[in-house]
C-alpha cells in the first residue's frame, strides 16, 4: 500500500509544503553561491533560479492558505 493512501489530505499538503520550503531554501543557497562566483555567464542561470523561487513561493502560499482557515473576526 502506498503512503498517500494512509495519510489524509491535510497531512499530504503538510509534507508537500515542507518539501517545497526545502527546495526554496536550496534555491537560495544555489543563487548565493552563483552570485558569489560573480561569473557573467551565470546571470541567465541565476535569473531562471530566481523565477523558479518565485513560483515556489506562490505555490507555498497557496498551500498555506488551504491549511490555515480564513477566520473572520
Amino acid at each position: 500500500m502506498n503512503v498517500s493512501s494512509e495519510m489524509n489530505s491535510e497531512e499530504v499538503l503538510r509534507v508537500k509544503l515542507e518539501v517545497l520550503r526545502r527546495e526554496h531554501r536550496d534555491l537560495d543557497d544555489a543563487i548565493q553561491a552563483m552570485e558569489d562566483r560573480g561569473s557573467p555567464a551565470d546571470q541567465f542561470a541565476i535569473k531562471r533560479l530566481k523565477k523558479r523561487k518565485l513560483t515556489l513561493k506562490d505555490v507555498i502560499s497557496a498551500i498555506e492558505d488551504q491549511l490555515i482557515p480564513d477566520i473572520i473576526a
